[in-house]
């Protein structure tokens, strides 16, 4: 973990087994939503409120290059540019990366933001700030995760738009981002009740053995038992809410309920059976990880789940500091490519791409220059994201970096920036009231939704 924070002048997971008759709860419940109902008048006008059902956010894990992938530099020295070459897209003015020809291809179907940029270049602290939209509490070099974070966007829709149906507000896959003893920050419901967190789901959908255990009845049990003891527990809960009138007991009961009714949910039970898929389909997202993750996640979207991130690859596996070149263009840039295309067609194909918002990002840039070990360093002032869908018009690029992709020329949006968008897509107000367990306000987010994503009116190409 390199690179510690430079100055600038820019400006408890959820299990694994989701057990009936038992969870552990910290905390108090949260209030619905309250607070700040400010409008949002630009969002509005721009189309952008609530016009996402679901979210596929898609994590590069690590720090992608900008410069080698959606924002090259072929007229900087050899020292920056790399070895990449740029090829045109159907977007006039608009190149890629040679080792990104799918995407090229689809450059109509997507916008590309050129100008994201924050002030640090810590992994952990730059990974919070990505995945929550804030920075992170009494954030310092390598803070792990703790129940002080911001919660992740899965947890606070949650909290502010709770479901009353089987299907989880959100879902991480295939892996959870940690490197023993580090736990990343920014994965779970932070200072919310862990009631809130996303499921993690920690397995290859690529692997022919692929289940989530999550939903898999123990051997023995079928759907008639499992109601009978249902209606057991129903009768042990509610004599022991009458002898003491505990409220932990009450939340308890409620996460029975929930284990219940996704155990008996046939819907969530076929959305990860991706088998289910055809071979061709299969194929074309790419037999790997990241394929199939992508894949999945469609599939989880259709079911009504609202956000998915897909962590693509393990921890840092973007984090190229030596052998950058061969690492993108042999293992990382060609299955997002293949993936990331084929979940696009898709989505326009099944007329899905109406109401999911799709990106691709990582938690910061890399350095303009390529260092000794022929690789790139961490680099939080510039970076480039890639939006698709739920009204995003596709075929335009955001903001401009400077020659060499170091620092903004045009307006530069934050991590708050996407955090605001990412609520106010999904129809939560970015300045909602949330309430941490002693019940202390705080305000969601003070990010600005990227209107211009919708109306085209910051477009450089």
């Amino acid at each position: 973990m390199k690179n510690a924070r430079l100055p600038s002048s820019i400006g408890v997971r959820r299990r694994e087994l989701l057990q009936v008759g038992s969870s552990a709860l910290l905390g108090l419940s949260l209030p619905g939503l309250l607070g700040n109902r400010a409008s949002a008048a630009g969002a509005t006008k721009a189309g952008l409120t609530g016009r996402a059902k679901s979210v596929i956010l898609a994590f590069q894990t690590g720090a992608c290059s900008h410069h080698d992938t959606f924002d090259m530099k072929p007229d900087a020295a050899a020292e920056s540019r790399g070895p990449f070459q740029p090829i045109a897209t159907p977007v006039p003015g608009f190149q890629v990366c040679e080792h990104l020809p799918r995407l090229a291809e689809r450059a109509k179907k997507y916008a590309v933001v050129r100008s994201f940029s924050h002030r640090d270049n810590n992994h952990l602290m730059s990974t919070h700030h990505v995945l929550t939209g804030h920075l992170q509490p009494g954030g310092f070099f390598d803070k792990v995760a703790s129940r002080t974070d911001w919660p992740c966007y899965a947890a606070a829709c949650d909290s502010l738009k709770p479901r009353q149906d089987a299907i989880p507000s959100g879902v991480h896959l295939p892996t959870f981002l940690m490197s023993a003893p580090l736990t990343w920050p920014g994965q779970h419901g932070g200072l919310l009740a862990p009631k809130h967190d996303p499921w993690q789901i920690t397995s290859d959908p690529n692997e022919p053995n692929f289940r989530v255990d999550n939903l898999t009845l123990a051997a023995g049990m079928d759907i008639a038992r499992l109601e009978d003891r249902r209606e057991l527990l129903d009768q042990i809960n509610a004599r022991q809410t009458v002898l003491d009138g505990n409220a932990e007991q009450r939340r308890l009961t409620t996460q029975q309920e929930l284990a219940f009714s996704m155990l008996t949910s046939q819907r969530l039970h076929q959305a990860f059976e991706i088998g289910r898929e055809s071979d061709s389909t299969r194929d074309r997202y790419g037999r790997n990880t990241y394929g199939q993750s992508l894949l999945l996640a469609r599939r989880l979207t259709e079911i009504g789940v609202p956000v998915v991130q897909v962590n693509l690859g393990r921890v840092q596996n973007w984090d190229n500091h030596s052998g950058i070149f061969p690492a993108l263009k042999d293992r990382l840039l060609p299955p997002v490519d293949q993936g990331m295309a084929a979940l696009l067609d898709d989505l326009e194909a099944s007329g899905r791409i109406e109401d999911t918002l799709v990106i691709l990002i990582g938690e910061f840039g890399r350095t303009p220059k390529i260092n000794p070990q022929a690789g790139r360093d961490h680099w939080g002032y510039c970076f480039s994201g890639l939006f698709a869908g739920a009204g995003v018009q596709g075929g335009q690029v955001i903001g401009k970096s400077d020659a060499l992709g170091a620092y903004p020329l045009t307006k530069a949006y934050t991590p708050e920036d996407l955090g605001a968008t990412v609520y106010t897509a999904l129809g939560v107000e970015p300045a909602s009231t949330i309430y941490d367990r002693q019940g202390r306000p705080a305000r969601l987010n003070d990010g600005r939704p990227m209107t211009a994503l919708y109306d085209g009116s910051e477009a450089v190409s």
